[in-house]
């Protein structure tokens, strides 16, 4: 199941960071996994992709919010 947007924008960056890593090992697995023929899932290729740009737009865009905190306060 993909993750929720809301989920990832409630986790502190090192949780983000975690979690992209965990995802980026995942996504390393599937690779192997369709290379050898023994994917099942081939949607959750797509997913894993999807949640890893979900979790580093939202990171970014948490940075760039806490900068301008930052600069204005």
């Amino acid at each position: 199941m993909p993750m929720k947007a809301a989920d990832a924008r409630a986790m502190t960056l090192d949780q983000i960071d975690d979690e992209v890593l965990k995802l980026k090992k995942e996504q390393f697995n599937l690779r192997f996994q369709r290379a050898t023929g023994q994917l099942e899932n081939t949607s959750r290729v797509r997913q894993v992709r999807r949640d890893v740009a979900r979790m580093m737009t939202i990171a970014q865009t948490s940075l760039c919010f806490s900068r301008n905190r930052r600069q204005t306060a």
